[in-house]
């Protein structure tokens, strides 16, 4: 028994945490908790030695010391003053009054404001409670069907989770060793392309069963000319700029994503002071938000350190590698595997535990094929975002369902959600089969071979290769 114990400590180790978890009991306790456990364990049965255990330490000041982490907590309040602001309400009514003469002109509009909110806001919560609560009444009551009134709202607000400055590309940037900035710069093709495919989803259903997404009737569409320019300048303008202050100047070089997020900090109170909405109890309450998702990224992410630190001591890295390495289909049987694996496990963790628990173990062997880590993660990101609309476990159907009116039965919102959840599976698919929907934004990589650089020294002044070289400073040597 003692000598299974040692050889399968790893798996061992594996299938303690996920017991934990299906228990239900907190991440960031089972985390530190099966990670102590099984330390002391190894330490009796001399896998690891003490010493071992002592950089413990230096991991967990690593994490409190990570500067890019700041920017969680910086995004998080920003994305909850905005909510609070008026924003969201001004571009739902543009847009919708713009689009609005054409069959699923509100779906439309739910889209393209769901994608700039989300690139303002970065949070899946904001932008599904806003659109909740402003769009869904009106599509209601112009005849859209609730099935996918809500499926819309809840896939927009999703797109948060891939459009920069995700916090799940922030995580994951911290997680794959990665800039955030060019995490951010390669999510850039596949957000556009998942709008794109939520609003073909639109046409199709516009063009084969168009009562469901009916156009507004004339008397409905009020803004005309010049004032519904000035109602899209008023909504637009203000998003762009904050969109220009938090993402452009990440993509010029010119700030940290800490540094950006930050001034959208300073952008968003701006926006609630211009719409006469700063207020001391809204402020209260973004911080008091923002303390408690901070929290728990921490403490996850402290609880992930101990359980990696003893997971690697034991083995459990060349394990897992061992596993994933040896798929059939190589690099392509292993993401088709890991997509599918996390797709199942969004149904149980949340992206913050997936993020700090599952993908430190997935890493080596996506280094030992050779995998683009940007594109990696990525292709990981447009998995999570799956997990917000999972029926009946995805949060952005909780937030719908404690937001919608009661006669909008919960069955109609988990139906609703199922042909977009399988456009968000297709994402994958596509980013699977296409890599330069990620990599064509990134800067190329130095491909310079280091063995075949050749240092050239001037001859004497005799002109002989054959003399021992000297040195002028006025004639530094040429590279070839």
């Amino acid at each position: 028994m003692i000598d299974f114990v040692r050889a399968n400590m790893a798996p061992l180790m594996f299938g303690g945490l996920v017991l934990f978890m299906l228990i239900g009991y907190p991440a960031a306790f089972s985390l530190s908790a099966v990670g102590l456990f099984f330390g002391i364990a190894a330490l009796q049965f001399h896998l690891i030695e003490p010493e071992f255990l002592g950089n413990l330490a230096y991991q967990l000041y690593g994490v409190l010391s990570n500067d890019l982490l700041l920017a969680v907590p910086f995004f998080t309040l920003m994305g909850v003053i905005l909510e609070k602001s008026g924003l969201a309400e001004d571009l739902l009514e543009g847009f919708g009054q713009l689009f609005g003469g054409i069959r699923g002109g509100l779906s439309y509009a739910v889209i393209f404001v769901g994608a700039i909110m989300g690139a303002i806001t970065g949070t899946v919560a904001a932008s599904v409670i806003s659109m909740g609560l402003i769009s869904l009444p009106v599509m209601m009551r112009y005849g859209y069907s609730v099935r996918h009134a809500t499926g819309v709202i809840a896939a927009s607000g999703t797109i948060a989770q891939l459009i920069p400055p995700s916090l799940v590309l922030i995580v994951l940037a911290s997680q794959l060793s990665q800039s955030a900035g060019a995490m951010y710069v390669g999510a850039t093709g596949a957000s556009i392309v998942q709008v794109l495919l939520f609003a073909a989803w639109v046409l199709v259903l516009s063009i084969l069963r168009p009562k469901l997404v009916p156009a507004l009737p004339p008397e409905a569409r009020t803004l005309r000319g010049r004032a519904l320019a000035v109602k899209l300048v008023r909504g637009m303008v203000p998003s762009l700029a904050l969109i220009f202050i938090v993402l452009g100047t990440i993509f010029l070089g010119l700030v940290t994503p800490t540094e950006a997020g930050a001034m959208g900090v300073v952008g968003a109170l701006a926006l609630a002071a211009f719409n006469r909405r700063l207020t001391w109890p809204m402020l209260w309450d973004g911080m008091a938000a923002t303390m408690r998702l901070t929290s728990m990224v921490i403490f996850i992410l402290l609880g992930s350190r101990v359980f990696s630190l003893v997971f690697q001591g034991v083995g459990g890295s060349h394990w897992i590698e061992s596993l994933l390495v040896s798929l059939p289909g190589g690099q392509t049987g292993f993401l088709l595997f890991t997509m599918a694996f996390i797709f199942v496990m969004a149904f149980f963790l949340d992206f913050f535990e997936i993020a700090f628990i599952i993908i430190p173990m997935l890493t080596p062997a996506a280094n030992t094929l050779g995998i683009n880590m940007i594109w990696f993660g990525i292709m990981i990101c447009a998995t999570l975002q799956t997990s917000f609309m999972h029926p009946p476990f995805g949060f952005a159907l909780f937030y719908l369902r404690g937001i919608a009116p009661r006669d909008v039965r919960t069955r109609d919102i988990y139906l609703g959600a199922i042909p977009f959840l399988l456009l968000q599976v297709a994402l994958v698919l596509i980013l699977i089969m296409f890599p330069q929907l990620v990599t064509a934004f990134l800067e190329p990589a130095n491909t310079t071979d280091l063995n075949t650089i050749q240092i050239t020294l001037p001859p004497d002044q005799n002109g002989d290769l054959n003399a021992p070289p000297t040195f002028d400073l006025n004639t530094p040597p040429a590279f070839n």
